[in-house]
């Protein structure tokens, strides 16, 4: 058996050489497309070429510095006036593995246009419907968030365009880099606020080399369940306050039930009685474990089936002469097993002090105005009112993910669970080590009678270091899965960081949620105040929103210049930023397209068609890019209906504000802007969110009157363009 060791060591090593060649293999093959970027060339005549990941020749001299390198920070941080020891810096644009084109920078001289011309490139090209990275071209300010230190809470806040996401995402990558073995264990979790929007992103850090970040809203931070239900945005208001965890608290505690009157049991063709005292010292016994629900269970049932033991040994064991028992304890511990196994003992106990799965605890409580009531003894009654469901009501909303998993903290594990799966992996492994038998049985009687001494000799030496069970072993499955799959499929599972994206929409429960999932608080959080739409949101500030999680322990960043938006764009957004926040400044814009937004007056009925006409016209006459036609989310699927009506066009996405957060678009064209505003209680933000989504073109399409100010004041459309 000692000789075993080394080979299944062995094998060991082998598999973990080949995940990591593996890993490594898909993190050249993502960042293969502009893998090269850029050179700088120091002025003591050193070449540095710069790239999505560091590359070595077979002397392990650097070939390709990897952009996270601080060898590579000169490349976006050297400036005329601070060159950090560069003369030049090249910026090269490949295609394929071909040169493209290359701009120069001349360090030691006067500026010159070449990294604004880069940048420019990037921020006016047209849109794909897949964010880009930003490697190339990354600001300086946009640099030192990047590369900011991981531990505690960063802050960054940002207004539209500003490159909150691609810094983010940029950071991520880069503390992948830096603290690759801490984090390579733990995973980074990347929270955005859709679907939508981790498909539009889902290629920017695999196109860095990082293929083992997990992307995910908070609505599928709960295995298992799958947020279909559509929720009325007041109820998911009153769901994501924080006052629902002591909601929750209390509707576990009000589970755990005392009966009024004794209950009597059927046992042994008599009964024993459990007296509300004996239930009260078992609950009593059970709380002061301090464990979950289910698992302080087993404390409660011993304690309720000891009291049901005594009664029923005082009830046929007492000696009426002496006062004392007849029974020994070996007669106490036998009743006490019998009444465990007694299914009319184990319904009641269960009654008293339920096994619940979190599912099972929300259900209850949304489909009983009794225990609402007395779960939520301080919330409205109109409140209370809208959580109200039936008991068979279809699926979870995104607001009741928070809900879900705080119940799953209060509840913890139920044994049973534990049971019947170790009993599960008890009874796969016996059938592995029955067929590992067999096949060596097999594998016995096949050796060959005319083998040579040598040949038999090898073959005893196999048989001798190989047992059924060692065979069960090699033949059973490893898991290979990265820490992102692990992750996915572990609630409890602790990340090492975690980057959230349009943070101010998180609920004060959606960031509980979040803060058990990072125990040290090692997060950036990137987001806009004004772009707040949530009732539940962030609220007037930072510190409001993530204080009650990290106090005063975070730290701020502000991101002020705008990429995204032309200057014409930018104008007509900050007039209705002023009437969010007089006091809000609003980012500098770096561009002008020549386009001014304009707005254009229909009857009611004409609205719906003449927005699907627009938006289809304008991709006729701009063969590339992306438009977004984006309405009231009352609107939204009569629009995207008669845009589909009028022809499948990939290139149009009909949205509502919120669905569009965090997007861009070549074109936007803004439909029933009056709607927008009254349509939540913050539909101002809303508002703010559609106006900013425009790289090139911006339109407002509204029915009659006045739209709201400063959208009044647009002139109408340049001629028959639009």
């Amino acid at each position: 058996m000692a000789a075993a060791g080394p080979g299944h060591q062995g094998r060991t090593e082998r598999d973990a050489a080949a995940a990591e060649l593996a890993a490594r293999l898909t993190r050249l093959d993502s960042a293969e497309n502009g893998l090269c970027f850029g050179r700088l060339d120091m002025a003591d005549g050193e070449r540095r070429y710069i790239g999505r990941i560091g590359i070595r020749d077979d002397d392990l001299e650097p070939l390709l510095i990897d952009w996270r390198a601080p060898a590579a920070r000169p490349f976006y941080a050297a400036t005329q006036w601070s060159p950090e020891g560069v003369a030049r810096r090249r910026h090269i644009r490949l295609d394929g593995r071909r040169v493209a084109g290359v701009m120069d920078e001349d360090l030691t001289g006067p500026a010159g246009p070449a990294a604004d011309a880069a940048l420019l490139a990037a921020v006016t090209a047209a849109r794909t419907g897949r964010m880009n990275d930003i490697v190339a071209t990354i600001q300086r300010e946009q640099d030192e968030i990047i590369r900011s230190p991981h531990t505690g809470v960063l802050v960054v806040q940002g207004g539209p365009g500003t490159g909150k996401t691609a810094v983010a995402l940029h950071r991520a990558a880069f503390l992948l880099h830096t603290w690759r073995e801490r984090l390579a264990r733990s995973g980074v979790l990347v929270v955005g606020p859709s679907t939508g929007f981790l498909r539009y992103i889902g290629e920017v850090l695999p196109s860095l080399g990082e293929t083992g970040v997990l992307l995910s809203t908070v609505g599928e931070l709960f295995p298992g369940v799958r947020a279909r239900r559509p929720e009325d945005p007041r109820t998911a208001e009153v769901k994501g306050r924080a006052d629902m965890a002591r909601v929750l608290a209390a509707a576990v505690r009000d589970r755990q039930r005392v009966p009024e009157a004794p209950v009597d049991i059927e046992y042994d063709g008599g009964t024993v009685r459990l007296r509300p005292a004996d239930c009260e010292r078992a609950r009593r016994l059970a709380r002061e474990t301090g464990l979950p629900h289910n698992e302080a269970a087993p404390a409660f049932r011993r304690a309720a089936l000891a009291a049901l033991a005594r009664d029923a040994a005082g009830r046929y064991g007492a000696d009426v002469l002496s006062g004392g028992s007849l029974l020994t304890a070996a007669d106490r511990r036998g009743i006490q097993a019998e009444l465990a196994a007694s299914p009319e003992v184990a319904a009641v106990l269960e009654a008293l002090w339920p096994r619940l799965t979190p599912q099972r605890l929300l259900a209850d409580l949304y489909a009983s105005p009794e225990r609402l009531a007395a779960a939520a003894g301080g919330m409205g009654a109109a409140d209370r009112a809208r959580l109200v469901r039936p008991a068979d009501g279809a699926g979870w909303s995104v607001a009741d993910m928070p809900l879900l998993d705080e119940a799953a903290e209060l509840l913890g594990e139920d044994e049973r669970a534990h049971r019947a799966a170790r009993a599960e992996q008890n009874a796969w492994r016996a059938e592995q080590v029955r067929l590992a038998r067999e096949a060596l049985a097999i594998a016995r009687g096949s050796r060959t009678t005319d083998a040579d001494e040598g040949e038999e000799a090898e073959q005893l030496a196999a048989f001798d270091l190989l047992d059924a069970e060692r065979l069960a072993e090699r033949q059973a499955e490893q898991d290979t899965r990265g820490a992102a799959e692990r992750a996915a499929a572990d609630r409890t599972w602790t990340f090492g960081h975690i980057v959230v994206d349009e943070a101010q929409e998180l609920s004060a429960m959606a960031w509980r949620v979040l803060a058990r999932r990072c125990p040290t608080r090692s997060m950036t959080i990137v987001g806009d105040i004004a772009q707040t739409g949530a009732a539940g949101g962030a609220g007037r500030s930072w510190a409001e929103a993530i204080g009650p999680h990290v106090g005063i322990r975070f730290r701020q960043a502000e991101l002020t210049v705008n990429y995204r938006l032309p200057a014409e764009v930018a104008e007509v957004a900050a007039g209705v930023l002023r009437r969010i926040d007089p006091n809000a400044r609003p980012p500098r814009a770096v561009r002008a397209a020549g386009r001014a937004p304009w707005r254009l007056a229909v009857s009611a009925d004409a609205l719906v068609p003449t927005a699907a006409r627009l938006a289809r016209r304008a991709c006729e006459r701009e063969p590339e890019g992306q438009v977004a036609v984006i309405g009231p989310a009352a609107l939204r699927p009569v629009l995207a209906a008669a845009v589909a009506a009028a022809g499948p066009q990939d290139r149009i996405a009909v949205l509502d504000p919120g669905q569009a957060k965090g997007l861009e678009f070549d074109g936007v064209l803004v439909v029933d802007p009056a709607g927008i505003a009254a349509g939540v209680p913050r539909g101002l933000n809303d508002l703010y969110v559609a106006l900013t989504r425009a790289t090139r073109w911006l339109g407002v399409l509204h029915g009659p009157g006045v739209p709201p100010e400063p959208l009044s004041r647009l002139p109408p459309p340049p001629g028959p363009a639009h």
